[in-house]
């Protein structure tokens, strides 16, 4: 046997992945009616840990038994990035999206306050705000998103309260070094010297031009993406503070936590997209091999990092089967 990127030896090898027609996804594509998110039955505003205030958004049905989805945006996103899945999901099921620390509505984390610590902290506090005791629901993290629910695993305030989760274009360890946002980078020591400049950067994106979207377009989706997503795309990212931006990037460059992913004894599934530059698909592969219960991998042919926004009826669907099976 022989051992992952991650250098540890997995427990056990991951099934092929599902491969959804490339039919089924430009239809998909087609059927984005709108990129902004629906106005939420109830905003919240949560405390951490630490004192860090977050930003919390609920759709769907109220009744405090009705099946509950929370959903974990990654890193430079924030609520908006989840509005074709909340649009899929208010209709059936309780949904709760919040802004991690310094993105969207949640004010900039206090010096020193971007850990993989303080992840787990706020998934914690919005279970803890949101959750009637004794309720489960179904996590969904997408990149640094899902980073957080690896990270809060050993917690079995956490883990106790989950019934399903969906690992979306995300990796548990050697994310910098693996990633594909600059060719030939894994070869050239200077390209990788770039590769972690491009990732941990604070500096200005600048404005919307000709530069600007086509690079973030080519670092985050995949080459079949439409112009109008290509616009939404970048204008969430655009939104994020530079200072949170490189930070987090600062995070993310040591960030490991493959013990959490063997701890995450729950059925979960995990999503790619083939074209991912930023968690290309080795890192679901070999997320997949560590899960205690993998309910499933799936990869979509030509889609990007952006899986939600790229592919959401895809993620509504995996999440009607998480919720569906938590009962």
């Amino acid at each position: 046997m022989t051992a992952d990127a991650s250098g540890e030896a997995p427990s056990n090898e991951a099934p092929s992945p599902e491969t959804p027609s490339l039919e089924t996804l430009a239809l998909e594509t087609l059927a984005l009616e709108t990129l902004v998110p629906p106005e939420p039955v109830r905003r919240a505003e949560v405390t951490s840990a630490d004192g860090q205030r977050l930003h919390v958004e609920i759709h769907g049905p109220q009744d405090p038994v009705a099946p509950t989805v929370v959903l974990i945006h990654g890193w430079t996103c924030s609520i908006p990035f989840w509005a074709p899945v909340i649009h899929a999901l208010r209709g059936e099921l309780r949904v709760v999206a919040y802004d991690l620390r310094g993105h969207g509505q949640s004010p900039p984390a206090a010096p020193g306050g971007c850990s993989v610590e303080a992840l787990a902290d706020d998934l914690e506090a919005v279970l803890d705000h949101v959750l009637p005791p004794d309720q489960q629901a179904v996590l969904a993290g997408h990149s640094m998103g899902g980073m957080a629910i690896m990270a809060a695993a050993p917690r079995e305030s956490v883990l106790s309260r989950t019934g399903g989760v969906l690992l979306a274009s995300t990796g548990s360890a050697n994310l910098i070094t693996d990633a594909l946002a600059v060719p030939f980078a894994a070869f050239m020591p200077a390209l990788v010297t770039l590769q972690h400049w491009l990732l941990t950067s604070a500096a200005p994106l600048g404005p919307f031009g000709h530069l600007t979207r086509p690079l973030l377009s080519y670092l985050t989706l995949g080459p079949g993406a439409s112009a109008e997503l290509e616009a939404a795309n970048a204008a969430i990212i655009q939104a994020c503070d530079r200072r949170a931006r490189g930070a987090w990037g600062r995070v993310l460059t040591g960030l490991d936590v493959t013990a959490g992913v063997r701890r995450l004894d729950v059925p979960a599934h995990v999503l790619v997209g083939t074209a991912d530059r930023l968690t290309p698909p080795g890192h679901a592969r070999r997320v997949a091999r560590l899960l205690p219960q993998l309910a499933g991998l799936t990869e979509l042919p030509g889609i990007g990092h952006m899986t939600p926004l790229e592919a959401p009826g895809v993620v509504a669907g995996l999440f009607r089967k998480l919720a569906a099976r938590a009962g």
